[in-house]
């Protein structure tokens, strides 16, 4: 694929410098996206595309001032309004309390993005009780959570999108990766479930799951591992998605453009997870190897 092609990002958690619109500029306009884990990464770009394109913001996370440095970089940005608050979606009365003052400064909240989520290589032989537990608190109860707040306080009367975030990695059963592969799955699942439950209620349900994406923590901690071992078919070389990519999947689904597909999985990975050879004793080999440094 031509490079020139490709929409613009950067590797940094910093507003893009230049940005062409793919889709118009009132897409999204006078609406609000509540994103957890919206302060880096994707989360951060989703945001800023969102607010490019007329909707305002709440970024939530545990890391109150990161989320005031983001926002005022987004606002900086986009000249749209981003309320950072923190949050643990591990606890609902943390969410109730964060839905609540998203209401009473915005008066309307219309999409919900779960994108809060944790990840590191382990093999389930090593992997304690406790960190299979926290991924799970944190990646899929943190998104029943958070849909429930949001779905009880505002979708159940007045209708809504979801997109939750997921990943590719228990599509094949990817080794070191039990714990974040069973909360994706788990999610991806909820996703269906909840798109039934709710679409008579005017919400829909949906996931975007990316592949290696530059310029995210996952790449930075994971990042030796998808040199190896992902063959995209979309790039004539092993060059990974960017955010802003991931940023344009969650847009379709989060907007009109999307209004009659829900319960689907988006997967965004240019084919990676189809032809990504599953070499698990080479991936044994290098946590042993990683474990003895």
């Amino acid at each position: 694929m031509c490079t020139a092609l490709l929409p613009e990002d950067v590797y940094t958690d910093d507003c893009l410098t230049s940005y062409t619109h793919v889709y118009s500029p009132d897409l999204l306009k006078d609406q609000v996206a509540f994103i957890t884990g919206g302060g880096s990464g994707i989360g951060l770009r989703i945001a800023e595309i969102f607010m490019r394109h007329g909707c305002d913001t709440v970024i939530a996370s545990r890391n109150l001032d990161k989320l005031k440095e983001a926002a005022q970089k987004l606002t900086s940005a986009t000249g749209r309004r981003c309320l950072p608050l923190c949050i643990d979606v591990r606890k609902p009365e943390s969410i109730t309390a964060a839905v609540d003052e998203t209401l009473k400064d915005f008066g309307r909240l219309d999409i919900l993005i779960n994108n809060a989520a944790g990840n590191f290589l382990c093999p389930a032989s090593s992997l304690s009780f406790n960190a299979f537990k926290t991924v799970l608190e944190i990646d899929t109860m943190g998104t029943f959570n958070t849909s429930k707040v949001v779905y009880e306080k505002w979708f159940k009367d007045h209708g809504g999108n979801i997109v939750n975030i997921s990943a590719t990695l228990g599509y094949k059963g990817q080794a070191l990766q039990v714990h974040a592969g069973s909360a994706k799955a788990a999610n991806d699942a909820m996703t269906r479930h909840l798109a039934v439950e709710w679409g008579p209620s005017g919400v829909r349900v949906n996931t975007v799951a990316p592949g290696p994406i530059s310029g995210t923590e996952g790449m930075r901690r994971l990042g030796e591992y998808y040199r190896i071992f992902w063959c995209i078919p979309v790039y004539s070389s092993s060059a990974s998605g960017n955010k802003t990519e991931m940023a344009h999947c969650t847009l379709f689904l989060a907007s009109p453009a999307s209004s009659y597909v829900t319960g689907a999985i988006l997967v965004a990975d240019g084919g990676a997870w189809l032809t990504a050879p599953n070499d698990f004793t080479m991936l044994l080999g290098m946590a042993s190897q990683i474990a003895k440094l």
